[in-house]
């Protein structure tokens, strides 16, 4: 394993870290004696696993349903100083009840302390001002920090970039989890910006998020050759020298594997993964001409600007690589969960929408009939039932 200092904290932090998000039982809290033993003990094989090749950053969440209750059996018998525990609760309007469910967390858990707690799901400007507002659970964060019950604390958003950078440079945070992989790069002026107050930086589901990567088009497996996509996307985040560490959501041992053996090149990623970039970024620039990457989405508003409220910024992007690398069934998925989900996924799908009004929204944009006529040919592309989030 490969470890990088994770900011200021001061943690040695496996580049690989092992997520909690996909090999629960339920995606809601069940009594323990409903936990299937075969279930439980395939999360005692990934946790024995992920500590044997060095991935001892282990990372949950309240809103993972029984992920917290789980891993803390599984953790009874690990010595707690041989692993870096992280749990997320969102914020709630009273602090009491902000602490009330971290308590839960620290039940489920069987812990005394987490040594990383994320302020979970900042994900707009409302959410990260009701979260940061004196006497509110940042504040409470702050006291259980005093009380050595979480030794950092940083937050996890999806945000647009201008939020997520506006709430760094508070300075309030020690760490942040983001997106942010090929697919998804907009968020880069957000880890610049988390390099200058020396946070951590924690890239959220690149493989899941990042294209659904451990089933892959055949287009994007020849445009990767000799690597797998995933080991590529791997090494595009590891390039990054200020990204320290990148989600595995393992659902069995085995899933680790791949990534570790792209660790083969982590010290010359940038030079490894330079001849796949360039094929792929040929292919788009053949697709849509030279500028399309730097400059497709300059001029697009958040979609609580756009007419009916259409997220046209991950419309555009999904369009993009579905067009370019065959992700057509990556942007079939996530397009259909836009506003099912609130804040997760927020803006809606492309509806039948004046033209006019849409050209006034993109006036700023240099390519907005393109993206009149992308907005139509994408709902055409992706349009299917509504998926719902965490299903």
């Amino acid at each position: 394993m490969k470890y990088r200092r994770f900011g200021k904290t001061e943690l040695s932090m496996p580049v690989i870290s092992c997520g909690g998000m996909r090999y629960q039982h339920k995606w809601e809290d069940v009594p323990w004696k409903e936990v299937p033993k075969e279930g439980q003990e395939n999360i005692e094989r990934i946790l024995a696993r992920a500590l044997e090749l060095g991935i001892n950053h282990i990372e949950t969440a309240r809103g993972y349903g029984s992920s917290e209750m789980q891993l803390g059996f599984a953790l009874k018998n690990v010595p707690r100083e041989s692993y870096i525990l992280q749990t997320k609760v969102a914020p709630e309007q009273d602090p009491k009840a902000f602490r009330k469910v971290f308590e839960r967390s620290m039940k489920y858990l069987q812990q005394d302390y987490v040594d990383l707690f994320s302020l979970h799901g900042l994900n707009n400007r409302e959410l990260i001002e009701h979260a940061l507002r004196p006497s509110g659970c940042l504040e409470e964060a702050y006291k259980l920090k005093e009380e050595g019950r979480v030794k950092h604390i940083g937050f996890s958003t999806h945000a647009s970039n201008e939020e997520i950078v506006e709430t760094i440079e508070r300075g309030d945070f020690e760490y942040v989890n983001l997106h942010w992989y090929l697919i998804a790069q907009l968020n880069a002026p957000a880890i610049e910006a988390a390099a200058k107050k020396d946070m951590g930086v924690f890239i959220i589901s690149p493989n899941d998020k990042g294209g659904k990567l451990y089933d892959p088009p055949q287009k994007l497996r020849d445009l990767c050759f000799p690597l797998d996509p995933m080991a590529f996307n791997d090494l595009f985040c590891w390039a990054h020298p200020h990204v320290h560490t990148i989600s595995c959501g393992a659902s069995r041992p085995e899933d680790f594997d791949m990534h570790v053996d792209a660790l083969e090149y982590i010290d010359d990623a940038e030079a490894k993964i330079a001849p796949m970039l360039e094929n792929i970024y040929v292919e788009v620039s053949n697709l849509f001409g030279p500028d399309w990457l730097d400059t497709w989405h300059v001029g697009i508003p958040e979609w609580d600007e756009i007419p009916n409220s259409i997220n046209v910024k991950d419309t555009v992007r999904l369009w993009t690589w579905a067009s370019a690398l065959d992700l057509k069934a990556f942007g079939t998925w996530r397009y259909n969960m836009l506003g099912t989900a609130d804040h997760w996924f927020p803006g809606k799908t492309v509806s039948a929408f004046d033209k006019d009004a849409m050209r006034q929204a993109l006036s700023k944009s240099p390519h907005s009939e393109r993206i009149i006529k992308i907005l139509e040919d994408a709902d055409a592309l992706f349009k299917d039932e509504p998926i719902k989030r965490l299903s």
